[in-house]
């Protein structure tokens, strides 16, 4: 079997396709490669995937509808794990065009190429827990209205969320939504707060914490959210389930995937100034456009459906995400 993964080069792409060659799988990877983000991280996630013959990768935008049947007509793929996207909701207020691109054409893109792949199995897709915009009532479940985000971002992932009900219900593709919840860990993203608190926290440098660190979100390590991915690979949704998650009664499901223990901010810092062993300097900002104050993910009906328990804490995963960093950057202990 055949697995394509999209954003094959990014944080959490990277680390799936590795559990899937892991695994036994052989898996065709999908990037742009765009400068986001220092393409140097990119690259050397992708030559450490790259080392596996069962690997094969294709480079270019999703949003180009051209060369997905020039680069991917020759697999036999049987599951689709779509997590290619614009990502950041403040980017999101500079450039929006990206986010249409990427997150509307690009997802449409893939729905299509889901729609006439041959014994398609499952497709697994991204979304976000921003969709659930500024909600108070916690903590979020998957059933809750999502019809007023506060950023681009949050209003392309929902979007997506809309495509894919459509070609379930019209064509029987066998589409997963999974809402991630603040994914952290080693090899991941410089524009993360983590990743920059961190960075700045070691060089002496200030932080910004908005809103005075008044603010909750349901930390999720890389590791959990791999696992979760895999134990859904041969879960595919089933047309007519009462129960489904996300409320469809097609051959659509969507998933909380997080920690189901959300944290402070305040707390969050603290970790990472323990893990460095530097206090941080700290400048203080009100909450910035875009931003929510808190996120919980309800993950019952995920670990219902296939099993899931997240096993890594905030500080176990924060010391393994600084160990990393340090030696990645060629820092030492």
């Amino acid at each position: 079997m055949t697995v394509l993964v999209t954003g094959a080069a990014g944080f959490i792409g990277y680390h799936v396709s590795l559990a899937l060659l892991k695994a036994g799988q052989s898996v065709v990877g999908v990037d742009t490669m765009n400068d986001y983000y220092d393409p140097a991280l990119k690259n050397a996630r992708l030559a450490q995937l790259t080392d596996n013959p069962n690997f094969k990768f294709r480079g270019f935008d999703i949003a180009d509808a051209a060369q997905f049947a020039e680069a991917l007509t020759s697999f036999d793929i049987r599951v689709i794990i779509h997590l290619a996207a614009q990502a950041g909701v403040r980017y999101s207020l500079e450039n929006p065009a990206a986010y249409l691109s990427s997150n509307l054409v690009g997802h449409g893109n893939i729905l299509e190429l889901a729609r006439h792949t041959p014994n398609l199995q499952h497709c697994i897709y991204a979304s976000s827990s921003s969709i659930y915009g500024g909600r108070v009532d916690l903590p979020f479940n998957e059933n809750d209205r999502a019809d007023h985000p506060v950023s681009l971002y949050a209003a392309t992932k929902r979007a997506d969320e809309l495509m894919s009900e459509t070609y379930a219900h019209l064509f029987g593709v066998p589409l997963t939504g999974l809402r991630f919840f603040t994914v952290y860990g080693p090899w991941g993203r410089p524009d993360m707060a983590y990743y920059s608190f961190t960075k700045a926290i070691i060089e002496g440098q200030p932080i910004k914490l908005f809103n005075n660190g008044d603010m909750g979100r349901d930390f999720t390590y890389i590791d959990d959210i791999v696992d979760g991915i895999m134990r859904l690979l041969d879960h595919p949704p089933q047309a007519g389930r009462t129960d489904q998650p996300g409320g469809s009664k097609s051959a659509h499901a969507l998933y909380n995937i997080g920690n189901n223990h959300p944290e402070r901010l305040s707390t969050f810092v603290e970790l990472i100034e323990k893990a460095v062993g530097k206090t941080a300097v700290v400048e203080r900002h009100p909450m910035q456009p875009g931003d929510v104050k808190e996120t919980y993910a309800d993950i019952s009906a995920l670990q219902r459906d296939v099993g899931f328990c997240p096993t890594t804490d905030l500080e176990t995963g924060i010391g393994k995400f600084v160990a990393w960093y340090r030696h990645y950057h060629g820092l030492g202990a």
